[in-house]
């Protein structure tokens, strides 16, 4: 049984990138399940920290921005829109090369919040960071 609110379209989802962090990062959406969202995340010039890993504030804007994705497409975006409260990541093993992989899953859904795990892996599919990201669902106002 899907999660989402609508039937969400990779090319409509990545369109939202366009001119943000995520685009300058080189953040795409790769995939839609019926209760996860995956994206990936270079391990280039734009990522790395100077020791020429993966910046863990890298990860985390991998983390957040699928979390927070994934929490929009669950709801009515005529009636809501979903906002960050609180991200945390616990940085395992680092990343020189490739790209990172991310993938989120709603761990609850609330009226007012939602909580998101994120987990990311190397191109060798092993995992690189964990995160959980809170988000608060926010009622549109004129």
């Amino acid at each position: 049984m899907s999660i989402w609110f609508s039937s969400p379209e990779l090319s409509v989802i990545n369109s939202w990138s366009k001119g943000t962090m995520l685009e300058h990062l080189g953040i795409e959406i790769t995939e839609i399940g019926d209760d996860y969202i995956e994206g990936v995340m270079p391990a280039d010039h734009r990522t790395f920290q100077p020791f020429k890993l993966v910046h863990g504030g890298a990860n985390v804007v991998l983390a957040e921005s699928l979390g927070s994705i994934g929490a929009q497409l669950t709801i009515d975006p005529n009636k809501y829109y979903c906002v960050g409260q609180e991200v945390n990541a616990n940085h395992l093993r680092g990343v020189r090369q490739g790209e990172v992989r991310g993938r989120a899953e709603q761990v609850y859904k609330g009226k007012t919040s939602q909580v998101w795990e994120i987990k990311l892996f190397d191109e060798r599919n092993k995992l690189t960071c964990i995160s959980r990201l809170t988000v608060a669902v926010v009622k549109v106002t004129a």
